[in-house]
């Protein structure tokens, strides 16, 4: 069943890219292809009662999320044409349950994606000036990170950047080995991963004498929101020359892979904000500093509900106003600036391009090394039969910094009344829920280094105030 056509497209399309050209996103003429050649979605819309053929605004869609669409219907009903065909490559995440989540996209579907790590090399590294060894620090196989990036980084390499990628994956050892034997050949080396790895990386190189101002490192971290005190010991440790231009974050999603980038104007004003609360406490309306990071409407198209986010993209699984539910909002780039300097700081030049600011899921799911730890995982292990009977089953999951701003994983549980605390308990408690952790959760067993898979447990007593208050709903998840 040989699809010559396919290769045409393929090449057409691959050569837009490469000449600096991507196709444009007009939601509503997507939703008319969805609602036509995509099985799934159109059944999707009979049951809430939509016929494409009258709606005239997005506002007139329903919401699409993982409960009400991805767990219906199948994956070939879900894809264009109700078929995998079109897709070449799968990727996957872990769901609540721990059971991956399948994701296929087609070559033609990474090009968005390496665009916004363009932006990255680009505007923040000047790759197009510098030789630069891309050094793949996220877990390989078929989880999102690792081939995504490497594609991506193979797409600038072959679109004329002088970039040469290595993919040591989470590999500690491999990495160093790598970066010594190779980074000396160029002008500068791209470490990517999670940032709490990329620091284990950096950290471990230090201990083993590894010189790394002299190999010109740049970082581009992705999965987890960290603080400008984090970014400020990475940058001191590897020797970056300015934290606004050498260390990156991505904002992305398994589902759709990069939708938004920090760029050196993003991260200044995140810079600028992190010490005024009084700025940013109103903006943002928390007092959490989110991710802050520039998008291209003309291929992700973000709305926001209730506080939270949701996105329009094609692709594999074209998916139209899809409620990610990450806590956010989005803010014009002349407004954002304009705050700025109405505050007495010029945040300089930058892409004109919207901003969307990022919390991550804190009601629903803790973010550790890159993978998301969700309550049901941590259920399981205090259920055991040695466990269950001393504990109430109400816990709280963390990802906290350490003095030297490590990541570990922090689980406080509730006692069961008339049960004691104990080192031994807590010791227990936490081997049980490593093991059901890396048993139910992909994420979790491929991205987090065995050294940090056991978390922190402490025992608290039977309606403690501060984190299990009797009478109150209790959030298994804390920021």
């Amino acid at each position: 069943m040989f699809d010559a056509e396919r290769g045409m497209r393929v090449s057409a399309g691959m050569r837009d890219f490469y000449t600096g050209r991507l196709p444009g996103l007009d939601p509503l003429e997507l939703f008319r292809r969805m609602a036509a050649g995509v099985p799934a979605y159109a059944d999707f819309l009979r049951g809430h009662g939509i016929e494409a053929g009258a709606v005239r605004s997005l506002s007139e869609i329903p919401l699409m999320t993982k409960i009400n669409y991805h767990s219906r219907y199948d994956l070939p009903r879900r894809c264009h044409g109700g078929t995998l065909s079109g897709c070449d490559m799968v990727a996957v995440s872990s769901g609540s349950s721990g059971r991956p989540t399948v994701w296929p996209r087609s070559v033609l579907d990474e090009r968005a994606v390496a665009a916004r790590f363009e932006q990255v090399f680009a505007d923040g590294f000047r790759a197009a000036e510098r030789s630069t060894l891309a050094v793949v620090c996220f877990a390989l196989g078929n989880w999102v990170g690792g081939m995504y990036t490497t594609a991506a980084c193979r797409h600038l390499a072959a679109k004329g950047y002088p970039i040469t990628v290595a993919t040591p994956g989470n590999d500690v050892a491999e990495i160093l080995r790598v970066v010594g034997e190779l980074g000396p050949l160029f002008d500068q080396v791209v470490l990517l991963g999670y940032p709490p790895f990329v620091k284990n990386v950096i950290d471990a190189g230090i201990a083993a004498g590894v010189d790394w101002p002299a190999y010109k490192i740049k970082i581009v971290l992705a999965g987890e929101v960290f603080s400008e005190a984090w970014r400020d010991l990475v940058a001191a440790r590897a020797g970056l020359h300015d934290p606004a231009t050498d260390a990156a974050s991505l904002y992305g999603t398994a589902d759709a892979g990069v939708l938004g980038n920090e760029t050196p104007l993003s991260v200044r004003i995140r810079r600028f904000l992190a010490d005024r609360p009084e700025i940013a406490v109103p903006l943002f309306g928390d007092a959490r500093l989110p991710t802050l990071v520039q998008y291209d409407p003309a291929t992700r198209f973000f709305e926001t509900v209730d506080g939270t986010l949701a996105f329009t993209g094609d692709g594999g699984v074209p998916l139209m106003r899809y409620h990610i539910a990450d806590e956010g909002g989005l803010i014009g780039r002349a407004e954002l600036v304009t705050l700025c300097r109405d505050h007495g700081f010029d945040p300089g030049d930058g892409p004109d391009l919207p901003f969307v600011y990022v919390f991550g899921r804190s009601l629903f799911t803790v973010s550790f090394f890159g993978a998301n730890i969700y309550p049901e995982n941590v259920t399981v292990g205090l259920e055991r039969p040695h466990i269950a009977a001393r504990v109430t089953g109400k816990f709280v999951v963390r990802s906290i910094e350490d003095a030297d701003r490590d990541r570990r994983l922090s689980v406080v549980v509730e006692l069961a009344p008339g049960v004691t605390g104990s080192a031994e308990l807590a010791a227990a408690v936490a081997e049980s829920i490593r093991t059901e952790l890396v048993r139910l959760n992909s994420e979790f067993a491929h991205y987090v280094p065995a050294g940090y898979q056991l978390p922190a447990v402490e025992l608290r007593a039977p309606g403690d105030p501060e984190y299990f208050p009797p009478g109150v709903k209790h959030r298994y998840t804390r920021p």
